[in-house]
């Protein structure tokens, strides 16, 4: 089964296979660095963005610079703050009761 290569980040003209996935290889990583993105919405709220990385796997193909393609797996963090408040809707009761 053929993965679409924009969905996998492959460059034009690069098809990414099921077994490309299988031969693939799994890299260790340490973070260095993550950074939020901060974003002024137009209904006056401030939103916060960070993608964390989760996995790294390196294809045995290649760009066609030369440099190895690499697959992630990824999660987005987002959170609102500076909520203006006639955004915000009354707080629901927890159906947790406390221990």
């Amino acid at each position: 089964m053929d993965v679409k290569s924009e969905m996998a980040g492959a460059p034009p003209g690069v098809r990414i296979t099921q077994r490309d996935l299988e031969e693939g290889v799994n890299v260790d990583f340490t973070e260095e660095k993550e950074m939020w993105n901060v974003y002024k919405l137009s209904d006056g709220t401030t939103l916060k963005v960070k993608l964390v990385l989760k996995g790294v796997l390196r294809l045995q193909k290649w760009n066609p610079d030369g440099t190895p393609i690499y697959i992630i797996q990824s999660q987005n963090i987002v959170r609102a703050v500076d909520i203006p408040q006639g955004l915000k809707a009354q707080p629901s009761v927890s159906s947790f009761k406390p221990i």
